[in-house]
């Protein structure tokens, strides 16, 4: 698979598309972003099955790519939630590739205290406290 062609599987996921994840990734890909960290088609597809199930309308759209020698880092955009209250968290993904061009590794980088945490009434007031704190 190229890179254009996995840029357009994630952002047109769809349920059934999260279920033919094995078209994508080799079968014993591993994945991991802030929540989970698995092996194998299955486990990932569940991932994406997962998130349909959690959150209203989700989509990813891709706001940057740069390939390499077999691999790319992805920036993107994912957006959910009811039209007229959307939210978004970014965040950027690491892949690389197997020789048959589907992802062998995926891993995700996006900041959950800032993109989810801070949103929480009260916990997200604790949070931007202890950052202005922080701050130099």
């Amino acid at each position: 698979m190229t890179l254009d062609g996995i840029v357009r599987w994630f952002e047109t996921l769809t349920p059934e598309s999260a279920r033919r994840a094995g078209e994508v990734y080799a079968p014993d890909a591993h994945f991991k972003d802030p929540f989970n960290e698995v092996r194998g088609v299955e486990p990932i597809a569940r991932i994406y099955a997962h998130m349909f199930e959690q959150v209203e309308a989700p989509r990813f759209e891709v706001t940057g790519r740069f390939p390499g020698e077999g691999t790319a880092m992805l920036l993107w955009d994912f957006t959910f939630g009811p039209q007229g209250a959307r939210r978004c968290v970014r965040g950027a993904s690491h892949l690389v590739f197997a020789a048959d061009g589907r992802i062998a590794r995926h891993r995700d980088y996006w900041d959950v205290a800032e993109e989810l945490y801070e949103k929480v009434p009260v916990l997200g007031g604790l949070l931007r406290l202890i950052k202005r704190r922080l701050r130099a």
